[in-house]
């Protein structure tokens, strides 16, 4: 089996200005950092986020919590079986046996407010390693990829 050739330095620098690779080691790297600082609370950042969403929602269907969480459904689903098993949320029939209602449990309000601290810790320090206008303007320009990402 031959290795595969050397990328001549116009194709390094195309891959380096590749959004959607960039993205992804940027989301890879600021995830390992919340992961480690939220890990005394037991909850990832993944799981952290979902039910902060699910809390502001104040509670709300699958299809919601998908585009508030720019999920598709199939992954949301998996994600909130494993907070339901860990009896963080509750997944009901709403009022169309069609549409099922996620609710966080008062399990799960108590490991929310408990991993908020940890939380605030690693958006401190994201705001101290960035710099608050850069981190602006970086929370504003991955708005503007959502929007482009969204756009099709």
């Amino acid at each position: 089996m031959r290795a595969a050739p050397h990328p001549t330095p116009a194709e390094a620098n195309e891959l380096r200005r590749c959004a959607c690779l960039n993205l992804r080691q940027a989301t890879r790297a600021v995830t390992q950092l919340y992961d480690d600082m939220l890990r005394p609370s037991g909850l990832r950042i993944t799981q952290f986020s979902l039910l902060t969403v699910i809390r502001l929602t104040g509670g709300a269907s699958i299809g919601t919590l998908a585009d508030a969480a720019v999920m598709d459904r199939t992954t949301l689903t998996r994600n909130l079986k494993l907070l339901a098993e860990m009896k963080l949320i509750r997944i009901e029939e709403g009022d169309d046996a069609r549409v099922r209602l996620v609710t966080l449990t008062p399990a799960g309000e108590a490991r929310l407010a408990a991993a908020q601290p940890h939380w605030e810790d690693a958006q401190k320090h994201m705001t101290k390693s960035l710099g608050r206008p850069e981190l602006d303007r970086l929370l504003q320009g991955l708005s503007a990829a959502i929007a482009a990402g969204q756009a099709r």
